[in-house]
């Protein structure tokens, strides 16, 4: 683990980063809109997100740079009898630093934060084009417990 690497919430003079760090693979490029300046749309998702205490958006910063960022929401369910679940969206590390440990402690930070909201689930998606994704996840501990599905609107 490296113990040069810091977590930290995000701030809206992070976001260009953070975008930039989402469309930086393949299928990232196809669905990201990464442009100076950047489209209003994610300015506008930035602020929902900060103003919404069940989400946050954390990154990895080493030697004063980001080179991770994951985001993390806590929805109330009234199975296992009202209970928390966190569910882990839009992780991504920087591509030359793939390897190195930031994603493992991201998700351990994540999984540390939802320990403390008391939820009793963490759960997270990965699309099927990112095999080495899945396996990451696996060597953390997740299991393919359930068949996700999607359907995407417009």
């Amino acid at each position: 683990m490296n113990t040069q690497l810091k977590c930290k919430k995000a701030e809206i003079q992070d976001l260009h980063k953070i975008i930039e760090l989402l469309a930086d693979d393949e299928l990232g490029r196809k669905r990201e809109r990464f442009e100076d300046p950047l489209p209003e749309s994610y300015i506008k998702a930035f602020n929902a997100i900060q103003g919404d205490p069940n989400n946050e958006l954390i990154l990895a910063v080493l030697a004063e740079e980001i080179v991770g960022v994951l985001q993390i929401t806590f929805t109330p369910y009234l199975t296992y009898q009202g209970g928390w679940r966190a569910t882990i969206e839009g992780v991504r590390t920087n591509k030359f630093l793939r390897g190195k440990g930031i994603g493992t402690q991201m998700i351990e930070w994540a999984i540390h934060l939802a320990k403390e909201r008391g939820a009793h689930v963490v759960q997270l998606t990965t699309d099927k084009q990112r095999p080495e994704a899945l396996e990451f996840y696996k060597r953390l501990g997740f299991r393919a417990s359930h068949e996700g599905l999607k359907l995407h609107l417009g």
